[in-house]
């Protein structure tokens, strides 16, 4: 599996409670090397609850959302071409309490649902932590799969994937960083 997200964290006594949004390809979920939109949260360090997508009660999708959990997407970006991309947001409802995501990337913001905030009790009204990350999970002894454009972050702009404009609410620093991530498969560990 690879893939890239936006996740608030938390720490409770009986572990990591998370929210994840992003995109990743997992042959093990959905049986091809699709892109796909995905949600993911737990409240035991990945232990034992938490769901991918609507496996399990959790994320509550918009009605006529413009993308579904599991939802395949098109590769937004060529390498050496055209550099597309999809804007997500993640943020606590001020009304509900409720962690809402947004696709920012149509023109004006569609909402495309909400993980309940009992779910995962050290996010209800806020996040301790919060991460913008690339990743990939395999086997122990096996070759990795790439991340991100499979080129490494040194190779910049058109090449290496990345993260841009990254804002945080409710923060006293200033917004629109920007990173590259990302490299070849074939790591093992």
């Amino acid at each position: 599996m690879s893939g890239v997200c936006i996740a608030a964290f938390g720490k409770q006594a009986e572990g990591v409670n998370t929210f994840e949004v992003g995109f990743h390809v997992f042959p093990e979920l959905y049986n091809n090397s699709d892109v796909h939109f995905y949600t993911f949260w737990t409240r035991d360090a990945y232990s034992k609850t938490g769901c991918y997508n609507l496996r399990c009660p959790g994320f509550v999708p918009a009605s006529g959302a413009a993308l579904l959990p599991g939802q395949a997407v098109a590769p937004p970006s060529t390498y050496d071409g055209d550099d597309g991309y999809i804007k997500l947001s993640l943020h606590t409802d001020p009304n509900t309490g409720d962690w809402v995501v947004y696709r920012d990337d149509l023109g004006s913001p569609s909402f495309l649902g909400y993980f309940l905030k009992d779910l995962c009790p050290d996010l209800i009204g806020s996040a301790p932590r919060l991460a913008w990350s690339g990743y990939v999970s395999y086997p122990k002894n096996e070759k990795g799969p790439p991340m991100g454009s499979g080129h490494f972050a040194n190779e910049g702009e058109g090449r290496a994937a990345y993260f841009k404009n990254m804002k945080i609410f409710n923060s006293k620093e200033p917004d629109g960083y920007l990173f590259y991530y990302g490299g070849p498969a074939g790591c093992s560990g």
